[in-house]
């Protein structure tokens, strides 16, 4: 007791110091696992299997990576041919470790390894299997951006897909077209002033495109303008930014909470973003109890539908979506309605004014199936030749780039087993550009293997999937297409065009893929018979 008593520790520190002691070595056996063993040990099981790839370290890649930045930035200063195979200058490590181990590898993402999946059905398998195969979690301030159905997994993903499913049936898209058609004409005749007296022009018809598939969004999702949404999409555009800006800090979690400028203006802009949108519900909410709106725009007739299902349930809001969920599927509406078509379409343009052939064959069938009349909804399937333009863009330029999952449970993939944790990567450009299936051509443009339709292209394997495929395939499919085929219906109607020679071809991932220094292309007004 005397010793006790005299020493310089009260009895509390010595118990804390214990505690600290006895701690220690279990947080560093921890970290040993977490660091390196665990690493190592799916290394090993991998590479029983027969994939490839680099092997785990401590420090970052650096091979790879700086190769893939060096392409990156190759476009800034170069041009390439469109038949040019662009994925190398687009993605990560992905297809370095491709091009150097084969498709059967994999590649580290930090500490987990991410298995390459290139075969059609263990690719079939991964899209099927949503609930033991998720979408990656999104990191930092990506959370700002990318919300709503896109981020939801379980029953919660079910939950909402129900609800908005009816707004995108095919047949309520037959009321969209007069949104659709009213937007490129508006887009046309802004054309048609810049014209000089010999009839072309030369624009960078990007942002116009970009402009056009944000009002078109804007009236069939709210009935409403890109005057009235206009507000929102430079937001989302600013809150893009500064998503990309802050990137490379989403492996630290704790700089998102940091007061810094640039969280201060994320959430200042998401604050912005969610008062604009719910002044549109409201404004809506009000219109419909009303009775002074017809339940034609996306947002009506999912109030609807999320109503219904509340009501079907019984038991309050908490069977349907709740206010701030109807507010964030309303914020994916605006960010992923514009994106994908206004990339499609672009790349459309650019490819049509490449190989001016296809060009004049899409326009005659269009001049046969509609004239120089509004595109009418019947008539759209009769685009045979419009059909196989598009999917042969979207096959040689999809608006993702590679789809990403993580698997929650050990499990099995064809002649695989893997561990819970282990990400596998679906790269599209590789199965879209596969020789064995596309043929020898499969880098270069020709609709006509879209003649017979996708089956037959594909030889009834999992080789074409921009949207993605299985129950999470994109639900705005075919919002897409409609719009893209209304929208060439009707330029191919009203002009021919030519690529620019200012024209570099430079392909960026950034929200979807797109061209870096925009899309300059020759206009000429055609002279519409009598």
């Amino acid at each position: 007791m005397e010793l006790l008593s005299s020493s310089p520790f009260s009895a509390a520190t010595v118990c804390v110091l214990s505690v600290i002691v006895a701690v220690i070595p279990l947080w560093a056996v921890k970290m040993v696992n977490a660091l390196w063993l665990r690493p190592k040990r799916l290394e090993k099981l991998l590479r029983a299997q027969g994939l490839h790839g680099d092997p785990y370290s401590l420090s970052p890649p650096t091979s790879n990576q700086n190769q893939s930045e060096v392409q990156q930035q190759k476009p800034d200063s170069e041009s390439f041919a469109l038949s040019d195979d662009v994925a190398p200058r687009l993605s990560t490590s992905l297809y370095y470790t491709i091009a150097k181990y084969g498709k059967k590898s994999f590649f580290w993402e930090g500490r987990t390894p991410k298995v390459i999946i290139s075969e059609p059905n263990q690719i079939k398998e991964v899209f099927n299997n949503i609930h033991n195969l998720h979408k990656p979690k999104l990191s930092g301030n990506a959370k700002f951006l990318m919300n709503g159905l896109l981020s939801y997994e379980g029953e919660k993903w079910a939950k909402h897909r129900r609800i908005i499913n009816p707004a995108f049936h095919l047949e309520k898209f037959k009321n969209m077209i007069p949104a659709f058609s009213q937007s490129c004409y508006d887009m046309i005749s802004m054309w048609e002033g810049m014209l000089s007296s010999d009839g072309k022009c030369e624009i960078d018809v990007f942002p116009f495109l970009q402009n056009l598939s944000r009002d078109a969004i804007s009236r069939t999702a709210f009935g409403s303008s890109y005057a009235e949404g206009e507000k929102i999409f430079q937001l989302l555009k600013m809150q893009g930014y500064l998503v990309m800006m802050t990137a490379k800090y989403n492996n630290i979690p704790i700089l998102r909470y940091l007061p810094t400028a640039i969280n201060k203006k994320m959430r200042a802009v998401d604050k912005d973003i969610h008062d604009s949108i719910e002044v549109i519900i409201k404004k809506k909410e009000k219109a419909m109890k009303n009775g002074e709106t017809c339940n034609e725009d996306l947002l009506s007739i999912l109030l609807e539908s999320n109503k219904m299902e509340t009501q079907g349930h019984g038991n309050g809001t908490s069977a349907g979506m709740t206010y701030e969920e109807v507010i964030g599927e309303c914020k994916l509406f605006y960010l992923a309605g514009q994106e994908t078509t206004s990339s499609l379409l672009v790349w459309t343009m650019i490819f049509l004014s490449r190989y001016p052939e296809w060009q004049a064959r899409a326009r005659e069938e269009v001049l046969h199936v509609f004239g120089n009349q509004t595109p009418k909804f019947d008539g759209l399937s009769q685009l045979k030749v419009v059909t196989m333009v598009i999917y042969e863009v979207l096959r040689l330029y999809p608006p993702t780039i590679f789809f990403n999952r993580t698997l929650q449970k050990d499990m099995n993939l064809g002649n695989l087993s893997l561990p819970a944790g282990v990400k596998v990567a679906l790269p599209i450009f590789l199965l879209h550009q596969d020789g064995d299936i596309w043929g020898d051509d499969a880098k270069e443009f020709n609709p006509q293997r879209f003649s017979e339709g996708i089956a037959k292209a594909t030889k009834g394997q999992l080789s074409f999937y921009p949207f993605g495929w299985g129950p999470r395939i994109c639900i705005g499919q075919n919002f897409a297409l409609l719009e893209a085929k209304i929208v060439l219906s009707l330029l191919l109607q009203n002009f021919s065009f030519e690529l620019s020679p200012n024209y570099k071809h430079a392909p960026t991932a950034v929200l979807s893929l797109q061209p870096k220094h925009g899309a300059p292309i020759v206009l000429h007004k055609l002279q519409n018979p009598s």
